[in-house]
């Protein structure tokens, strides 16, 4: 088992990845000071793979254990299935000392996340992702939040878990689709820190593909490695935090134009970073050069990097304007400055975004 330390004062916690380490979770556990009052959040997809060996796990450790399955789907992640998990946690009475469990992807996590911190004023609670996208990037860090019609993740906290448990043979159940979206994260981690991850990614498509489980083990460990030490330095995005938002200002926009119903949001992610590495080479911060390499590489995970003919430009700006990192209508984007280093960028005018966008139009 690896294990990563998230260090945040008294807020600290650790990050343990294995493969078939979900049956030993309970015993982990069992070192907290929590009340032996634990529910499970989860989807019925992943609660009917997983929910047995998490209830099994916990139950011989002597916890008590509820269900709460919400529906599936980023259309879910709102403050309706908030609501639900209250109703829940107040109908069996769960008090301060209880725990709540993620199992699942990045909605589940957000959303259990947030019921977390704000029932009672917070309690602790647990990830266990089951997605490539929830292993590297949403479980680690304590964002938590939902979804409202007119913006991604506007509505939300900064909660820590107490705990992240990655079991990477998860993986094997996930759809093509789901495990290239999670690669978009991981290709991030390289354009934004660590060039020579965005190396190994170039070389070892084949056996990510395949799911070796060395290079993916190496790949989930470097990436929570990344997200973990700018976490550790900057915890409520203040300042560095913010270039772990590469990508994210475009996604989260072609999110919520989308409905949240057209792209993953690894998919999403995916295009956005190419529209705001052309962005950084249309303001003079990189060469073609360095475009072309990632967009290569989205290329050969097979994630989209265009922009949809069909997208409603108006309602992508007006969702733009809603993103965190703006200040008074003041559009700011996280652009290479290289592979392995970027920076956060303000005062770029509409026109020049405009053009971004048309190029990766252009290219249908």
């Amino acid at each position: 088992m690896n294990k990563i330390r998230v260090e945040l004062g008294e807020r600290s916690y650790t990050i343990a990845s294995g493969s078939g380490i979900l049956k030993d979770i309970g015993k982990s556990l069992e070192r907290f000071d929590f009340s032996r009052k634990a529910a499970i959040v989860s989807n019925p997809t992943v609660y009917d793979l997983y929910g047995k060996t998490l209830r099994s796990s916990l139950s011989d450790s002597g916890f008590e254990i509820i269900e709460i399955i919400l529906p599936d789907g980023e259309e879910y992640k709102n403050l309706s299935s908030v609501e639900k998990i209250y109703e829940q946690l107040l109908k069996m009475r769960f008090d301060r000392k209880s725990v709540l469990i993620a199992l699942g992807g990045g909605v589940i996590g957000d959303i259990t996340g947030y019921a977390a911190s704000t029932y009672m004023r917070g309690i602790d609670f647990i990830q266990v992702p089951t997605t490539l996208l929830a292993q590297v990037d949403s479980s680690v860090g304590g964002k938590t939040g939902v979804n409202h019609a007119l913006g991604k993740n506007m509505i939300g906290t900064f909660w820590q878990p107490r705990l992240v448990w990655v079991d990477i043979s998860t993986l094997h159940s996930l759809s093509r689709r789901n495990f290239l979206a999670g690669m978009a994260e991981i290709i991030k981690y390289g354009i934004i820190w660590d060039s020579a991850f965005f190396d190994f990614l170039e070389k070892k498509r084949e056996t990510l593909l395949s799911l070796n489980p060395d290079d993916l083990i190496h790949i989930i460990r470097r990436s929570c490695e990344i997200k973990a030490d700018v976490v550790s330095r900057d915890e409520r995005e203040s300042g560095l935090r913010a270039i772990l938002n590469f990508g994210h200002t475009i996604g989260h926009a072609i999110e919520t134009a989308t409905g949240y119903s057209t792209f993953l949001h690894g998919e999403a992610v995916a295009i956005g970073m190419h529209v705001e590495a052309i962005l950084a080479h249309e303001t003079g911060l990189i060469g073609s050069d360095e475009v072309s390499r990632l967009q290569h590489l989205l290329k050969t995970f097979g994630l989209p990097f265009e922009i949809p003919a069909g997208i409603d430009l108006t309602a992508l700006f007006e969702a733009m304007k809603l993103d965190k990192k703006s200040v008074s209508g003041d559009l700011k984007f996280v652009l290479p400055e290289q592979i392995g280093r970027v920076r956060v960028q303000g005062n770029i005018s509409e026109k020049i975004v405009h053009q971004a966008i048309k190029k990766v139009l252009s290219a249908r």
